[in-house]
């Protein structure tokens, strides 16, 4: 395939590299993984580290204390049912938000809002602030924003929060900004690299997503006593020191400076990306912008429009979307499920946080070697069975086990998903699909956190529906093209190209 909108002028063709198309020339300048790529996409895996925190950081802000009867008389396991003073927490009122402001009787619906809010504000995040990395603003600058976003609402949080009310307005301010973090530095970093290096870069965040995750049990059981303000304390700083080192050190895409027709910044770009002096001296001295019909709008809704209006798109959007719910509710649904399985908390996140390390591992083989659609089934399948399972099974060492398996096999399922959405759009549209199929997720986060926290004594309503759910949706991907092995398409049109041909099985 040729793509329509050539770079190169005639002169260019007789150079000795010959490169056509703009994945050509970015494969000609940073194919080789040099230190630059490197240095930059290291920059950016961190951003999935501090996504990670901030998304399960309520397992233990929000979590409800042990507490211990003061005298004979308290027998009853149910604390709203006995006097105030015959029992006493076993930790300092301030350790939760829960024995701070005596939510211990408050109904299911109010003490799981803030984890709500937090998913609902990723969840709105997603379509107001995800069409920005396509469209003006581009992939680094909404990066700062979005993380700056997530983090000072935490950080106010600590200080001034004197109620649920409070704490979870903050709280969905937080999810609206979190909500683009990860999928922007994904995009970012992966459109940064040569083809051959960009499972392993989009894998590499998702590890680093995993240690987010590992290092909350670790910061809690530090400040276990303490107030729960530390931990958004301790979280919430180095994302803003963090922002500040992504704008002044990390280069913007390179797709999409060239779809927005940005020929000086492109340039620049490329040359600074470069893995060779020779490169790097003669890259971009015949550059020619042929077509100017191939450059995109900087209308923040023409991704959208795209996504809405392309039937293809449309297809593909909806089948990831669902997908992704499916998966999702276990991914998000089972953290905050392990206190209704009786084990100790700190050891259960641990071990969750610590699956999903070879659930990454898994994901990179099969990024490498195996096609999209089969693993997602396959994954899908297993995470849901295991999930119903823990249902049925009575011991709690087996159905710790068969949380974790079910927990890992989202993990896995839920990268490669990622990875495979990357492959499924243009780079006009790329940031803004992603980021769908991600809050969609944080939807599946808001109903899970419910179904968890109804769960108490029926776990069906959470176990049993996230794994009938995640069966069901896993099926969606049968509606989508096997993307393993393709190029990644930088226009509507030539993507649109690239399905025609292997549709006619060019």
């Amino acid at each position: 395939m040729t793509d329509p909108n050539q770079l190169l002028s005639e002169p260019a063709l007789a150079n000795q590299h010959q490169y056509h198309s703009l994945d050509d020339t970015i494969e000609h300048c940073i194919g080789d993984f040099g230190w630059r790529q490197f240095f930059e996409s290291s920059i950016l895996s961190i951003a999935w580290f501090f996504d990670s925190q901030q998304t399960f950081i309520s397992v233990f802000t929000d979590a409800e204390p042990k507490w211990s009867c003061n005298n004979f008389l308290c027998n009853n396991n149910n604390m709203c049912g006995l006097p105030k003073d015959s029992w006493s927490w076993d930790l300092p009122a301030h350790a939760s938000i829960i024995s701070e402001w005596s939510l211990e009787c408050a109904s299911p619906i109010i003490r799981g809002l803030p984890v709500s809010s937090f998913f609902l504000g990723c969840f709105v995040g997603g379509f107001v602030l995800a069409t920005l990395a396509d469209s003006f603003l581009g992939r680094k600058k909404t990066l700062v924003l979005s993380c700056l976003l997530m983090s000072l609402p935490g950080l106010l949080n600590a200080a001034v929060s004197t109620n649920i009310w409070m704490y979870s307005g903050l709280r969905f301010i937080s999810g609206l900004g979190r909500s683009i973090v990860g999928t922007c530095a994904l995009v970012l970093s992966t459109e940064l690299v040569g083809k051959k290096w960009r499972g392993s870069v989009g894998i590499c965040g998702f590890i680093l997503f995993t240690l987010g995750f590992l290092s909350l049990p670790g910061i809690a059981f530090l400040l276990r006593g303490s107030s729960w303000r530390f931990i958004y304390l301790c979280t919430c700083f180095p994302p803003v020191f963090y922002s500040i080192l992504v704008y002044f050190f990390v280069h913007e895409s390179p797709r999409w400076l060239f779809v927005k027709g940005r020929k000086q910044e492109f340039t620049e770009t490329l040359r600074s990306l470069a893995n060779s002096p020779e490169t790097r001296s003669s890259f971009g001295d015949h550059i020619e912008w042929a077509d100017q019909k191939s450059q995109e709008h900087h209308d923040i809704y023409s991704a959208l429009n795209i996504l809405l209006k392309k039937r293809w798109a449309f297809q593909r959007l909806v089948a990831t979307m669902v997908a992704g719910f499916g998966m999702s509710m276990i991914y998000y649904g089972m953290p905050y499920g392990l206190g209704n399985l009786s084990f100790n908390l700190y050891l259960s996140v641990a071990l969750n946080a610590i699956s999903e390390f070879p659930a990454s591992l898994l994901a990179f083989f099969l990024v490498a070697k195996v096609n999209r659609k089969g693993s997602l089934l396959g994954l899908a399948l297993l995470s849901g069975i295991c999930s119903m399972a823990c249902v049925l099974v009575r011991k709690k060492g087996m159905q710790n086990a068969l949380e974790l398996v079910s927990f890992s096999s989202a993990c896995t399922a839920f990268d490669v998903l990622m990875i495979y959405t990357l492959e499924l759009f243009p780079t006009c549209v790329r940031n803004s699909a992603a980021t769908m199929v991600r809050q969609v997720g944080l939807l599946a986060g808001v109903l899970s956190s419910m179904l968890v926290a109804a769960s108490r004594k029926n776990r069906w309503l959470s176990y049993g529906v996230f794994g009938v759910t995640t069966l069901i949706c896993g099926l969606f991907v049968l509606l989508l093209p096997e993307t393993r092995g393709r190029t990644m398409c930088d226009t509507v049109e030539e993507e649109e190209g690239e399905s025609r041909e292997v549709h006619n099985g060019v």
